[in-house]
């Protein structure tokens, strides 16, 4: 499985918000950030991949454009989580999770549905808040039952707006390894818009970083974060130094003046 971006973009009315985007595959199993600073283009990209906004050229998954599938083939392919967080309801975890399957792949067998949601409930650490109602849950509680109901699903591409923004760190961790695990074992891409760039170059396979609605570089979080791009990305001063482990670390200093 993978997703090929050609001459990809997206406009609200007469303007462009992302331009003439050219991605060569994506393959499965990976993590890919979008990264970029506020305004790049990354919600937009990941909107319109969901089907929530209308893109130009293609976005071809597994060859297929998604443009030119109907709703509910896409829905069965795609699945996306908004940086807004699930909405406050009486419904437990569990019925919510329970909720999202039923809908998106009524044709599975009530056995297997069931098994489906144990799985991920305990793959993201969710047993204990399982019969607990949404409307009594704290934000980063609610994000992660959020990423349980696009999770069952299965889907082929995971679109995740800045997934970790609610989260505390142990919660951080708990979702980016559930995260992996799942990808691996269902062949799975995820293509996540994200801000922190060291928690991307831990767990990320790839990086696209995006630019006044262009991708100005793409590869591994280790080669290609470098100060010269955190400059032209973001406009700051910022070092990049390497853990212990090996993973590079992004210290920003300081904001510099517009050019």
């Amino acid at each position: 499985m993978s997703l090929v971006l050609q001459q990809f973009g997206v406009a609200y009315g007469a303007r462009p918000v992302v331009r003439n985007i050219d991605v060569a595959a994506l393959p499965e199993g990976r993590i890919v950030a979008l990264a970029g600073a506020n305004g790049a283009g990354k919600s937009s990209t990941l909107r319109a991949l969901a089907g929530l906004c209308r893109m130009t050229g293609q976005a071809l998954l597994d060859g297929e454009d998604l443009a030119r599938l109907r709703p509910p083939a896409r829905a069965r392919l795609v699945a996306y989580m908004p940086q807004s967080l699930p909405q406050a309801s009486s419904l437990t975890v569990y019925e919510s999770v329970l909720s999202a399957v039923r809908t998106a792949c009524p044709q599975l067998a009530p056995a297997v549905v069931h098994q489906r949601i144990e799985q991920v409930l305990h793959n993201l650490g969710l047993h204990a808040l399982a019969l607990r109602a949404l409307d009594a849950l704290s934000g980063g509680q609610r994000q992660m039952a959020g990423l349980a109901q696009l999770l069952v699903r299965q889907p082929r591409l995971l679109l995740l707006d800045e997934p970790t923004s609610a989260l505390d760190l142990r919660w951080q961790l708990c979702l980016m390894e559930a995260l992996r695990q799942h990808l691996a074992s269902h062949q799975a891409l995820c293509l996540m818009a994200v801000h922190d760039l060291s928690l991307a170059a831990r767990f990320c396979d790839d990086m696209l970083v995006m630019g006044q609605g262009q991708v100005i570089a793409r590869g591994a979080p280790s080669r290609i974060l470098t100060p010269a791009l955190l400059r032209q990305a973001y406009g700051i001063a910022a070092r990049v130094e390497t853990c212990s482990l090996g993973t590079p670390i992004v210290l920003a200093e300081h904001a510099l003046d517009p050019e």
